[in-house]
């Protein structure tokens, strides 16, 4: 297919993504009052606060659990720089003494999550913190954006992979993603669920995500002959012979790129990114074969969606590969998850929020996941932790005291964990469509455990009431 720029499971050890001084007021301002208000209270106790999702967007049947890594390097370097110091210092709203403790302020404690690539589900704990309050508290903006996000597009990103089963996809959403750092984790977010590349070069350089790429109209335009652009584009990338041929008529384009293939260029398939993608790649393909080309393939793109690829598929549509952008980057028909990070427990008592409609499970917990023999997913069940529940416990030791505990692991580790959890996917999950939703029962520990805090918190009233 497309170029690529490394085979793949052997590529480079990517870098690692670094994180700056300059970056640690990337965070809501009241992160820094509740710092300024816990200082003056006293409050510096140990804290638990769990991430998850209250509820999966209607149209999402199951979330791929994302971001972790770039959440776990946030936290290993957190600190604030002089710059920032002297920021928050001339604006008047903290005290000289509290922005010197911002200059101490490092991540010392526990994290537990699901490992990258998990399939979760809603009211399950997808990270959980434990440290001291102020720290605790601190990293949640930042720490909730990068996991939100990468989450958000891998679980739109997966469903592309189950509508094309075996068919090369890629990443071509950059340039109307919500920002430079969108574009780039939307890459690897798509990547770690079964995407064949990205035709973002920063995210090859980054992560090691192997690289695809064509050409644009404007190359084919800016040539006076259409043969003319195929052949000096040929001559300029010999081993990377792909061409664009619907900038003016397709099949006559495709023609033309077997003319080039008898001029002695290796023309390794062709894109069509407009028009009846059906109907074009079946006319194109049958002139393909006709010119002695069989092997060359068919790729297309142009507002793709998963339901557009489902329904090529089906179709049996002689297209090799899908260009997917605009929709995938901003996960356009579910931009965003109902997820949120709260305080579980604060100096070895568990707390909840009892709010209408946004009640939260007190504690720390952890999910236990069952499945029949063959390895299909039957049912989730959040707990507290150390309950004894039949299944296996999602959530694993990340950090402890600042450092970790857990490896670093390669995206194709996270990439067959993927694969793994689609393949344990019961069948009415695989659908496209809303439908029946996947069990995740409350342990009735944990809804023991709710009753006694809301108990002690009506008691506590009481005792307190003049």
């Amino acid at each position: 297919m497309l170029h690529r720029t490394d085979d793949g499971e052997h590529a480079r050890t990517p870098p690692r993504d670094g994180f700056g001084p300059q970056d640690v007021l990337l965070t809501d301002l009241y992160e820094l009052t509740m710092l300024s208000g816990y200082e003056t209270s006293g409050l510096r106790d140990s804290a638990v606060f769990e991430l998850f999702v209250r509820a999966l967007p209607k149209s999402r049947r199951f979330l791929i659990a994302a971001g972790l890594e770039q959440g776990v390097e946030f936290l290993e370097n957190l600190h604030f720089g002089r710059a920032e110091l002297d920021y928050l210092a001339e604006s008047g709203r903290f005290s000289a003494t509290f922005v010197e403790r911002l200059s101490k302020l490092r991540f010392t404690g526990d994290v537990d999550a699901v490992p990258e690539g998990t399939i979760v589900f809603e009211n399950e704990p997808i990270v959980r913190v434990t440290a001291p309050l102020q720290e605790a508290q601190f990293v949640e903006a930042r720490l909730m954006n990068l996991i939100h996000f990468q989450t958000v597009i891998a679980s739109k990103a997966v469903r592309s992979v189950l509508a094309a089963p075996g068919k090369i996809l890629v990443d071509f959403g950059l340039r109307r993603a919500q920002g430079f750092e969108a574009g780039l984790l939307a890459a690897r977010a798509a990547y770690l669920v079964g995407f064949a590349g990205t035709a973002t070069v920063l995210a090859g350089m980054r992560f090691g995500i192997p690289l695809y790429g064509t050409m644009a109209h404007s190359f084919i335009e800016a040539h006076d002959d259409e043969l003319a652009a195929f052949r000096a584009f040929a001559a300029a990338n010999p081993d990377d012979v792909f061409l664009l041929i619907d900038t003016y008529d397709t099949e006559e384009a495709a023609e033309k790129v077997v003319t080039l293939a008898r001029e002695g260029f290796d023309v390794r398939g062709v894109r069509i990114d407009s028009g009846d993608l059906a109907e074009h790649a079946r006319r194109v393909r049958r002139i393909l074969d006709a010119g002695g080309l069989e092997r060359s393939a068919i790729f297309v793109s142009g507002g793709l969606d998963e339901f557009a690829l489902r329904d090529l598929v089906r179709a049996e549509v002689p297209i090799d590969g899908f260009g997917v952008g605009t929709r995938l980057d901003t996960s356009a028909d579910a931009p965003f998850l109902d997820c949120a990070y709260k305080l579980e427990e604060y100096a070895g008592r568990p707390r909840r929020k009892r709010s209408e409609g946004k009640a939260t499970w007190p504690g720390r917990k952890q999910v236990f996941r069952r499945r029949t023999r063959n390895g299909t997913m039957v049912v989730d069940t959040v707990a507290v932790e150390g309950d004894r529940i039949e299944g296996r416990p999602l959530l694993i030791p990340i950090l402890r005291r600042g450092r970790r505990v857990a490896s670093v692991e390669s995206l194709e580790t996270i990439r067959r964990r993927v694969a793994a959890g689609l393949a344990s996917l019961p069948s009415y999950l695989r659908a496209l469509e809303p439908g029946t939703s996947y069990p995740v029962l409350i342990a009735p520990s944990l809804r023991q455990l709710a009753k006694r805090v809301d108990e002690s918190v009506v008691k506590l009233g009481q005792e307190r009431a003049p």
